[in-house]
């Protein structure tokens, strides 16, 4: 039986002119009236500690819309205006939630150029998607078919710092289906050396996708820097200097859909590091490094498809010194710099560091999942305590 899945399907799509004109008018306007809602929001809490409602935000909008100096938010689609307006309520409900920090003012610059539109706003006919206010169907690349029968619900169209135009249609995916339960469990330790090494002994290549670009990167950023401000001329370095970097986050992207795939069709159970990344790119000598590897991306990648295809995945506790732990002996080693990749315990075996930090990571997952959390059966370390909540001196990496 398939599972019930909102997913979203991107693709690029090319625009007319007149199209491009219009998107971007509205993109100007969706960020106009964030703006000015968050501003009302935030005098309204400042002076009178008052919390001003998605319902008075949208009351604000129509009053906005009869001004003379706002009467050009008319000319666009009022839906956008409208889910703007919800994405700001969600941000506050996170805010007040605490979690997440205060909502920022959006820039022109800098700030993702989106718009969405519900059912309302758009019509897709026969393959033809036709936002509200144009007439003619936006020239999409199906670079893959949708569900069979999938009616979007939304759509978003958006441009990347590049200029490549986006269009993604959220629906209903019936044909996700649990795979097949089988006993297969791996355990998982991520690095820099190696991306991914699984308790298995199989060591995945970090592929650096931002090494192989780098001399080409920096190459347009010292044009970059020598444009004059406000030129053409550094807005065409600029989009150079985004089109690197948009290569570079593709080819990662799609190495990391490959790898996650591949493990979630293998194994029923995966064990992973609950890492901190935020707090390790802090290392100014790894953090491009770490940033390269995209640790929160394959998580977070991990985590979804696994709940697709009714698999489990297992996140062992930072403080878990899975390194400096013998897999054999379970005796716990004092200290374990970074460049020792290889040890040998006092009981005679010999690790691969990361291998081994794999092992210790699965068995203590496997405890987590019989046992419950923070009871690992038959390892105990030298001075009595529980091995999954051990906290050594220094991260673990």
């Amino acid at each position: 039986m398939g599972t019930h899945v909102k997913r979203a399907y991107r693709y690029r799509f090319c625009p007319t002119d007149a199209q491009a004109a219009e998107l971007s008018r509205t993109f100007g306007c969706v960020r106009k009236v964030y703006n000015m809602a968050l501003a009302a929001r935030t005098e309204a809490w400042v002076t009178r500690q008052e919390r001003v409602s998605y319902h008075q935000t949208s009351a604000m909008l129509t009053a906005w819309k009869k001004t003379g100096e706002l009467a050009y938010l008319n000319e666009v689609s009022s839906v956008p205006l409208q889910q703007t307006l919800r994405h700001l309520q969600t941000a506050f409900t996170h805010f007040f939630g605490r979690r997440a920090k205060y909502p920022r003012f959006t820039s022109r610059k800098k700030s993702r150029r989106s718009a969405e539109y519900t059912t309302s706003a758009f019509r897709f006919r026969d393959g033809a998607l036709t936002p509200a206010k144009m007439a003619e169907p936006l020239a999409v690349v199906w670079s893959r078919p949708l569900p069979e029968g999938a009616k979007p619900s939304t759509v978003t169209v958006s441009q990347d710092s590049a200029g490549r135009w986006f269009v993604s249609l959220l629906c209903d995916d019936l044909g996700i289906k649990p795979l097949p339960a089988n006993v297969n469990a791996v355990g998982i330790d991520a690095g820099l050396d190696h991306l991914l090494t699984l308790s298995t002994g199989e060591k995945i290549t970090n592929p650096r996708h931002e090494r192989r670009d780098r001399a080409a990167l920096a190459r347009q950023q010292r044009r970059l820097a020598k444009k004059e401000k406000g030129s053409a001329n550094r807005a065409r370095a600029r989009r150079k200097v985004a089109k690197i970097h948009a290569r570079i986050t593709d080819r990662r992207r799609n190495g990391l859909h490959k790898i996650t795939t591949r493990l979630v069709r293998e194994d029923q159970t995966i064990v992973i590091e609950d890492l901190t990344v935020r707090n390790m790119v802090k290392n100014h000598r790894l953090a491009r490094a770490i940033s390269d590897a995209a640790w929160s991306e394959f998580r977070s990648m991990l985590e979804y498809k696994a709940q697709w295809y009714g698999r489990a995945v297992i996140a062992v506790d930072r403080w878990f010194p899975s390194s400096r732990l013998c897999s054999a002996c379970n005796t716990l080693q004092d200290k374990m710099p970074l460049n020792v990749r290889t040890w040998t315990c006092a009981c005679g075996m010999t690790h691969d560091r990361d291998v081994n930090a794999a092992h210790n990571l699965l068995a203590a997952g496997l405890a987590v999942t019989v046992c419950g959390a923070g009871v690992r059966p038959q390892r105990s370390t030298p001075d009595g305590q529980s091995a999954t909540k051990q906290k050594p001196s220094r991260r673990e990496p």
